[in-house]
């Protein structure tokens, strides 16, 4: 990701911001405390910038001239993470204060960047090994399994709101089958799990400050089955503003100022659930393993002959392995794996040069995708914290307030730490271990008969002829919200022999609608289109006005 035109442009203007504001005098002694943040001590009046600080330190060249103001961006930013710690309430005070490090810290990164994070004439072909494939992978025996569970933890990246589906509250609590929620299905399907081979694996849940709350009241209804829930909260990490490089908010008020902080990607899951205390109790109970994954991938089950490759002695245990599966060119933006100095590493399309993203979408070039469904060594994690070694790359998310002010938020992603451990690989798993629900048109494939619920887990249907999905695209402006969605179906269609459906403008579905093939289903503005019940569609384009009026 090549940020430079980015941050010079921005500390541009907010040095000559700085530069142009009242007289100020600002001296600092710059120090590292034991969290590795930059502090400032010193004598501080009106402002940042002393107006005499260019004559004291004048450039030689272009280059020190940005390292300089990168100094000087980090300086104004730090002092303002100051104030934000000292206005944290007495009993969250450390907390803050420790979050704020990481934010600083992760801000330096974003200053220091730069060219590109890859350089395309330097990707490596994957070495032999480097993806497995999942059907040589030998089966467990079942004596065996409930000594492996023994050493496994189940982690749910749950910080994701329902807002981009029309929904309140935490993504988790929608309904996406027989009125049971994402939730639901995880805690059923593990609790299957622990009763069917007399295990304990418990489930950890990574709430944001969004989900936190309403998590907890959740969970609640959970206390009488077999299935331990932990919970802890990733970051909150304060929204900068594009132009001034500082932060919008200057005290941690959340709740008065909820839009000028964030979660920072499921990335700062390594720091969270370290500083949470998870991690060590869990090494110290003897776990050894943590399967993570998105909790709206309904596919992302534990699979017990992954489990049992991890922890096969006469291998050398892995301490990151990757879940990828065969890209298709519905998934040309998704990560993939490459080899790059001689390591093996995540590539996002937001790394690729824009020269070079159609090589990057070639499912010729790039067979596989990542899922996001994560297997790492515990004990690897603390090892990387400790020695300081995880180094993600930073994502940079450009956002605007309801006032319209321009503001940049730092994330990043957990696959993209594959890089720091050792012994990684991937395992292509079949789709079915890939089943996310980030649309109205992914719950209309779950809600239907393609698929069957079984202890929590949703099964495809034998009678699908073909192993992949259908590819479904709804209209934004009349299905893209739940609640819409929801009332345009009077029940879902039978979609077992569908190959593609499009649907655009104002169209409702009668009861046991079947389609087959390819259908395209078109309401012009104005027009509306009642697919009656009973009818059945097969590779029929639908369009203009049709009306179904009771008598």
């Amino acid at each position: 990701m090549d940020l430079n035109n980015e941050i010079d442009t921005a500390l541009l203007i907010a040095d000559d911001k700085q530069i142009g504001s009242s007289s100020s005098t600002k001296c600092y002694n710059i120090v590292n405390d034991k969290n590795g943040r930059i502090n400032t001590h010193g004598c501080v009046q009106k402002g940042f910038f002393s107006m005499v600080r260019g004559h004291q330190r004048a450039p030689s060249g272009s280059r020190e001239f940005k390292e300089v103001m990168k100094r000087d961006a980090l300086l104004r930013l730090q002092g303002d993470l100051d104030l934000i710690v000292q206005s944290a309430p007495d009993a969250a005070r450390d907390v803050v204060d420790k979050q704020m490090s990481a934010f600083s810290r992760l801000f330096d990164r974003f200053l220091r960047e730069t060219g590109p994070s890859v350089y395309w004439d330097q990707i490596q072909k994957l070495p032999e090994g480097a993806v497995r494939n999942y059907a040589t992978l030998p089966e467990p025996t079942t004596e065996h399994i409930h000594e492996m569970l023994d050493k496994l933890i189940v982690v749910k990246l749950n910080g994701g709101l329902g807002t981009s589906m029309g929904c309140h509250g935490p993504k988790s609590v929608i309904p996406v089958r027989r009125d049971l929620t994402f939730l639901d299905l995880t805690v059923h399907l593990l609790e299957h799990l622990n009763k069917t081979y007399k295990a304990n694996v418990p489930l950890v849940l990574m709430n944001s400050f969004n989900t936190d709350d309403d998590t907890q009241k959740i969970i609640r209804k959970y206390k009488g089955l077999q299935v331990e829930i932990y919970t802890f909260n990733q970051s909150c990490f304060p929204r900068v503003a594009k132009e001034t490089l500082l932060p919008v908010s200057h005290t941690f008020n959340i709740d008065s100022k909820l839009e000028a902080w964030y979660p920072p990607g499921h990335g700062d899951f390594y720091d969270s659930f370290h500083c949470s205390g998870l991690l060590q109790k869990f090494i110290q109970q003897g776990r050894e393993y943590c399967f993570i994954s998105n909790i709206d991938n309904l596919g992302a089950t534990v699979d017990l002959n992954i489990l049992n490759l991890l922890l096969d002695e006469k291998s050398k245990q892995p301490e990151f392995v990757m879940e990828v599966t065969d890209k298709t060119k519905a998934d040309v933006k998704g990560g993939t794996l490459i080899q790059y100095e001689n390591k093996l590493r995540l590539l996002e399309i937001a790394q690729v040069p824009k020269d070079h993203l159609d090589d990057f979408k070639s499912v010729k070039t790039f067979k596989f995708f990542n899922t996001n469904n994560l297997w790492i060594k515990l004990d690897a994690i603390q090892r990387v914290i400790d020695q300081g070694s995880l180094n993600m790359e930073v994502i940079v998310n450009h956002k605007s307030l309801e006032n319209n002010l321009n503001v940049i938020q730092l994330e990043t992603a957990v696959g993209a730490a594959m890089k720091c451990f050792n012994n990684g690989f991937g395992i292509n798993v079949p789709r079915s271990r890939f089943l996310p629900v980030k649309k109205t048109s992914d719950l209309m494939l779950v809600m239907s008969n393609l698929y069957h619920l079984k202890s929590g887990s949703l099964i495809m249907s034998p009678q699908r002829m073909f192993p992949t999905t259908p590819h479904v695209k709804l209209g934004d402006n009349h299905f893209s919200k739940v609640r819409d969605f929801l009332s345009r179906f009077a029940n879902i269609p039978d979609i077992l022999e569908l190959d593609h459906l499009t649907v655009s403008g104002d169209v409702t579905f009668g009861k046991n609608v079947s389609l087959r093939g390819t259908v395209i289903i078109i309401a012009n503005h104005g027009d509306r289109i009642d697919i009656p019940s009973g009818a059945i569609l097969e590779n029929k384009i639908v369009s203009g006005n049709l009306r179904i009026l009771d008598h």
